[in-house]
């Protein structure tokens, strides 16, 4: 525990068995509570070798439910686990664990309800090895998004997110889609709740193990989050999207 909140750890996984070691072996247990591991069908032993190498709690969806419905069952368990501090980080290696700590800290000293860890920051993501083409859409769609949200994050798509259990509670996430849209829409809703989003700077790492999605989904994945954008805008403008209202 930090400063007497839980702090529960998530990975949605998929086909993941060939990383999830070296994924586990840098979370920083001696803080962490609980680590929850919710296999989304894969096709190799991400299951079976997650609880070999004694991960708390391991579930699996009986049929690929999308990175969006995975995430949805991590931060469910996560809450019925009493989580005061819930982080997803991806068992695919990309991301160093090494940083769960840091992340948790902001939270657990109301600093910020919400904390992502950025790639663009720095000089992570080209050093790390993101594709030229990922990059420059990564920063055109997160400039377009800061203007219509009036934000200034420098990165909307990173996968590695660090929430307090208060602020998933107040996000209806059951609302939002199953595919990899999920990430902005739970960040367009961070923000119509009125919270702020922290960051820090994250190295990354780009090899074959690593999971990512072709170019064809990347462009499907673009224009939903230009989707977002305009429902967003149309929200504060008074025309309602259901996903936006929130809990309260």
């Amino acid at each position: 525990m930090i400063k007497q909140k839980k702090v529960v750890v998530v990975m949605p996984a998929y086909n993941a068995a060939q990383t999830l070691e070296k994924t586990w072996s840098e979370i920083p247990l001696d803080v962490v509570d609980e680590v929850v591991l919710v296999d989304d069908a894969s096709r190799d032993e991400t299951s079976q070798l997650a609880k070999e190498l004694g991960i708390h709690h391991v579930l699996r969806h009986d049929r690929n439910r999308g990175y969006g419905g995975n995430q949805k069952t991590c931060y469910a368990k996560a809450l019925e686990l009493g989580a005061d501090i819930i982080i997803m980080v991806h068992p695919d290696y990309q991301y160093s664990p090494k940083l769960i700590e840091s992340m948790a800290y902001i939270i657990a000293n109301d600093v910020y309800p919400v904390v992502y860890a950025s790639r663009i920051l720095g000089k992570g993501a080209l050093k790390g090895g993101m594709p030229m083409y990922k990059y420059i859409a990564n920063r055109l769609l997160t400039l377009f998004q800061n203007i219509m949200m009036g934000q200034k994050l420098s990165e909307y798509h990173t996968g590695y997110r660090a929430f307090s259990g208060e602020a998933l509670k107040k996000v209806d996430l059951e609302a939002n889609s199953d595919d990899f849209v999920f990430d902005n829409q739970i960040t367009a809703q961070i923000f119509m709740a009125g919270m702020e989003i922290a960051e820090v700077t994250c190295p990354t790492r780009y090899f074959k193990e690593a999971s990512s999605i072709n170019f064809k989904r990347s462009v499907i994945y673009g224009l939903g989050v230009l989707k977002v954008c305009l429902q967003y805008r149309l929200h504060k403008w008074g025309m309602r999207s259901t996903y936006l209202n929130g809990r309260g």
